[in-house]
């Protein structure tokens, strides 16, 4: 007997074929057949009419940070809600474990670094997650069993680092036998499912005390040594994030990137590409690295988002604001103080030519405060301004359009919430993302989802994508759209029978209508532990996800089941050819 069958449902099935109409039969959370409409003659325990509505194989999202959120919310809302049924994990150089038993304080550093870094709440971490493991293997078994997401996690050099060299993993250098140490840590990790290493030399990765992170320390010599490591395991990969990530490569990091993926012959992926029409030299240097790499019998991937995420900005709280060169200093200072700073024309002036000048890199885009949209307001003086372009308003008052922001945010003691919009929403630059697209070594993602949750939200990315596919700009076909979202990342990874709907496959699907598929706008809500506030966005069209063949979303509403699994190397991945 079938435990589910979904009946004339619109298959697009994830390889790039033209959709079919089929009945879809489900049993003990495979895929049992796939047959022609009203030729099943197995029973079912339940059953569905999908006329009309698209099955597609459950979407992976290759570039999350869930690490700690799948403790309170096993749903990995919002992700699941957009049809994600499968997350990957432990990206940039941090994850939550190992951690020494001999320091408990590391715990406490990490849950701030995490905090920092990726813009989670300290509340939430420190309440939402019982912290009960020390060993790599004792997080992914404290994830066992309780979530309802398929999960896969990388090993974050940090952790790493600070397990073995304690303090001293931030500005110091490992001796020989910490070195040894760490990839003893390392290769044990693997042992327990980890899918490899991910690491980061990005000069906008900071810690809890302002210091750089643990990996941007290490030396190439290191870094090369850990992607040996991975090369012994089944299933491995390896993710890496450098300061030319956010614009365009210096030579050393291509050089690096090109060396680690041949050490290891393991596909690297980083993110995020980038593309903008109107910095056209961009994408040909960024897919330097990829060329270089199959030359040398490695891989590259290059992730890039579909959609252009909305991000808020606050000159209260910490932001990409805070990232560009010079910025940082004084907006990590006391409000006070940092008010009197911003209203000084020189220090004005001096911020804007940083903020536009080459070592920017891609934050130059940020520095066009006249296109900033003024979000909630907290004072008198700013009654009415909500949704308006700040350019608009510094027009009426005759003032240059940084002068008339900071006036507004400093009405608010800096509370203002700032809504950019994108400079890089013009057709050149959707046609140079099309075209993009099609790169071999070019990948969709890049969401960030479980990170920055106050400031953006891009798990929502395969609803928007593909509701722009069907009614939007058109630049993708559907069959194509899916498969961007489905068997690609599944094949960059190496999982074992996911991705596709196909019989014998695991059955991770997604029923969506695609009359209406479509993401709801972002909006701030207070669910995390502590109250502390997110971004989320309401999934449109999407009728049905399950995981492993049980329903776990309906109609954009959680079931309470959580039949997910954490997806370890080797059992539940391949290894990858990168030749």
């Amino acid at each position: 007997m079938l435990d589910h069958l979904i009946r004339s449902a619109t298959v697009v099935d994830g390889t790039g074929a033209p959709a079919y109409v089929a009945d879809v039969g489900i049993r003990d959370g495979r895929i049992a057949l796939i047959a022609a409409p009203g030729t099943v003659a197995e029973e079912a325990r339940t059953s569905e009419d999908a006329s009309g509505i698209v099955l597609a194989p459950g979407f992976v999202d290759p570039h999350t940070h869930y690490d700690a959120q799948l403790f309170w919310d096993p749903y990995a809302t919002p992700s699941m809600n957009h049809g994600v049924t499968t997350v990957a994990g432990g990206n940039c150089g941090f994850t939550l474990a190992p951690l020494n038993p001999d320091r408990p304080e590391d715990a406490d550093y990490t849950r701030r670094m995490m905090s920092k870094v990726e813009g989670m709440s300290l509340v939430a971490l420190e309440d939402g997650a019982p912290w009960n493991w020390h060993t790599f293997g004792e997080y992914l078994d404290a994830l066992e069993g309780r979530i309802a997401v398929n999960a896969g996690f990388m090993v974050g050099h940090c952790a790493l680092r600070r397990h073995v060299m304690g303090p001293d993993a931030v500005g110091g250098q490992p001796t020989p036998g910490q070195l040894d140490e760490m990839l003893r840590l390392f290769h044990d990790a693997m042992d327990a499912g980890a899918w490899g290493l991910s690491t980061t030399q990005s000069s906008t990765h900071s810690d809890g005390d302002g210091h750089p992170v643990a990996s941007r320390h290490a030396k190439p010599e290191e870094l090369l040594a850990l992607s040996r490591a991975v090369a012994e395991h089944e299933g491995t990969q390896l993710e890496a994030i450098v300061a030319g990530c956010l614009d365009q490569f210096a030579d050393e990091e291509i050089d690096l990137f090109v060396e680690m993926t041949t050490v290891a012959g393991r596909p690297l992926n980083w993110n995020v590409l980038t593309i903008d029409a109107s910095v056209p030299e961009r994408v040909p240097r960024q897919l330097i690295p990829s060329e270089r790499a199959r030359e040398s019998g490695g891989r590259i991937v290059a992730l890039t988002m579909p959609i252009l995420t909305p991000m808020n900005m606050s000159l209260g709280t910490f932001c990409a604001l805070n990232l560009i060169p010079g910025w940082g200093e004084i907006l990590s200072l006391p409000v006070a103080e940092r008010i009197e700073r911003l209203r000084d024309p020189g220090v004005r002036a001096q911020m804007l030519c940083r903020a536009n000048s080459k070592e920017a890199g891609v934050f130059r885009r940020l520095a066009n405060f006249g296109r900033y949209v003024i979000g909630d307001t907290y004072s008198k003086e700013n009654e009415g301004l909500s949704g308006r372009v700040v350019k608009d308003i510094a027009a009426e008052r005759g003032q240059d359009a940084f002068q008339c922001l900071v006036d507004i945010c400093a009405n608010d003691q800096l509370r203002t919430v700032l809504w950019p919009m994108p400079t890089d929403n013009d057709p050149a630059s959707w046609e140079l993302r099309k075209q993009t697209w099609q790169h071999e070594d070019v990948m969709l993602g890049g969401s960030d989802a479980g990170a920055h949750l106050d400031r953006m939200c891009g798990a929502p990315y395969t609803t928007r994508f593909i509701g722009d596919c069907l009614r939007g700009r058109r630049l993708v076909g559907l069959e194509e759209a899916v498969k961007m979202l489905t068997d690609d990342p599944a094949r960059l990874f190496g999982l074992r029978e996911r991705g596709r709907v196909q019989e014998g496959f695991h059955a991770d699907l997604v029923l969506f209508d695609p009359q209406r598929i479509e993401a709801g706008p972002a909006t701030l809500v207070h669910d995390l532990p502590g109250d502390s506030p997110r971004l989320d966005a309401k999934a449109i069209g999407i009728v049905s996800v399950r995981v492993n063949g049980v329903e776990t979303i309906r109609d954009d509403q959680v079931t309470g089941a959580v039949p997910g699994t954490v997806l370890r190397s080797g059992r539940d991945t391949r290894t990858v050819s990168t030749k």
